[in-house]
């Protein structure tokens, strides 16, 4: 079934255009190579806590402003190319001068950062001179609609051959650290899951890894090369082992995509996780996502049998010659040839995941996990809420397992809906809180004399005003079930009291 509860007709999530963003890819001439400049991200940032990625940001109104006083190499004058000189002042505290880096006053860099508009006075004024004819466009890239807000984001690339120049971190709002890598140690870093880096920036630090060693080193050659092919390479990199292809699903908005996952070895075996297409679309993209991969597909696996995770089985089937796994219980809905049980050791290729059955949101639900991180199924969520059904959820073990799961300390959560969480152990500490207080809360309304769903559902959720009043009684109806079972209500004559109350 859908996770949208039956009877309820929620809006359908109305997607906006893609927001016009940038980034810029420094790279200078290393002692043993080209190197890249990279910054870590603070954790309190809300995209991409903690992950190394390059400096940039949104294209703002103001930036368009400022057009008229900043062309690129080609004479065109664009707001993208103000949006990244006005970052690289902000986060690099310089500009582009030429093939040279050109330092931005500090006092004028200090009013940029509160007020976009002093980057256009700067500008016009003539506080700020420089010259982008340098600025190379490398790629662009629109991010995967598994978000709310997706973003156009426009790749410059600006060598500065043998400078040594070295960012400050004072005056910093977005980064706590800045280092130079060469691509290659940056990309086996992130291979053996000792850094977090944006999925965006590996793919482009893998295109031009490979690039410079067809020119045997030399940058200006590799972003030539890269700005006439503009590589816009598919392939969303959640971590080494794990590639997202975002699936159209009936799901619960708003999240209108459902995350089916290639998990494994990159150049071996790999499982294709919750394959949710049901239209011949969607399939492809599948399809297309497996045929680049270099290895080999052995499964199809499905984390739980939701009608958001299990796709058309005959068009699966005409795609994917493969067997396909799931729990015992997914094996109701849905022919298994393998059979899951908890702490089974799946070998693909040279990666191991564990098999972890995690009941709560649905009976036999599965996560897979392994250095890299969890992928977790419907037990959290990268956008909007997970809900558990009356009628097969269970709130008590669902807060068990995401306990279990926090006790593993992943690296990473891989959801089902929604961008990777970068953040786990604080995810889902944040998730056992609520689900609790909000247990609490159900029970206390109960206590209090309310009786009805609608009246216990109210009270227990006076705290969410614009939680949706459909939503917010089946959840209610989920925790009073699930204190039943415990002893503490009991239901009578559709009326719901503590236990022993007449």
């Amino acid at each position: 079934m859908s996770e949208v509860p039956e009877g309820l007709n929620l809006p359908a999530f109305a997607r906006k255009s893609p927001r016009p963003s940038v980034t810029l890819t420094l790279t200078r001439d290393g002692e043993n190579g080209v190197e890249v400049l990279l910054g870590r991200r603070s954790e309190t940032m809300r995209a991409f806590p903690g992950y190394w990625a390059f400096p940039g940001g949104g294209v703002s109104r103001s930036d368009k402003e400022a057009t008229e006083f900043i062309s690129n190499n080609s004479g065109a004058q664009d707001s993208a190319i103000v949006a990244v000189v006005r970052e690289m002042s902000e986060e690099l505290g310089v500009v582009p001068s030429g093939n040279a880096l050109q330092p931005v006053d500090s006092s004028l860099r200090e009013r940029i950062l509160t007020d976009k508009k002093a980057f256009l006075a700067a500008i016009s004024n003539e506080d700020i001179v420089t010259d982008t004819s340098c600025l190379r466009h490398i790629s662009s890239r629109t991010t995967p609609p598994f978000g709310p807000v997706q973003f156009e984001n426009t790749f410059f690339h600006l060598h500065i051959g043998d400078d040594d120049f070295n960012p400050s971190l004072e005056l910093q709002t977005e980064f706590t650290a800045f280092e130079w890598m060469k691509p290659t140690d940056m990309i086996q870093r992130w291979s053996r899951n000792e850094i977090r880096v944006a999925p965006p920036v590996v793919t482009l630090l893998m295109e031009l890894d490979r690039t410079l060693k067809r020119f045997e080193g030399d940058m200006i050659q590799t972003a030539e090369d890269l700005q006439r092919r503009q590589p816009g390479r598919r392939s969303i990199l959640f971590a080494h082992g794990v590639e997202v292809v975002p699936v159209k699903t009936a799901t619960l908005p708003p999240a209108d995509h459902t995350n089916a996952y290639l998990v494994g070895d990159p150049e071996g075996e790999f499982v294709l996780v919750d394959p949710a297409c049901h239209m011949r679309e969607g399939m492809e993209e599948l399809a297309e996502a497996v045929d680049r991969h270099k290895g080999e597909l052995i499964a199809l696996l499905f984390t739980h049998s939701h009608g958001d995770h299990i796709g058309d089985m005959d068009l699966l089937r005409e795609a994917f010659d493969v067997p396909t796994w799931g729990s015992e219980y997914t094996s109701k809905t849905v022919t298994c040839n393998r059979i899951l049980n908890d702490g089974d050791i799946l070998q693909l290729g040279k990666q191991e995941w564990t098999v972890l059955i995690t009941p709560g949101h649905h009976p036999g639900h599965v996560c897979l996990s392994s250095p890299a991180g969890i992928v977790a199924g419907d037990m959290v969520a990268g956008i909007g809420t997970i809900l558990i059904p009356p009628g097969t959820g269970d709130m008590d073990v669902y807060i068990e397992q995401l306990e279990r799961l926090r006790e593993l300390k992943p690296h990473l959560l891989f959801p089902s809906h929604g961008p990777v969480i970068p953040l786990p152990e604080q995810t889902l500490s944040y998730y056992i809180k609520h689900r609790k207080q909000r247990h609490l809360k159900v029970l206390e309304a109960v206590k209090f004399g309310h009786k009805t769903i609608s009246a216990i559902a109210t009270m227990a959720y006076s705290d969410s005003p614009d939680a949706h009043p459909g939503l917010a009684q089946d959840q209610t109806l989920a925790h009073l079930l699930s204190h039943e079972r415990m002893g503490l209500v009991e239901k009578q004559s559709n009326e719901w009291n503590p236990k022993g109350v007449e």
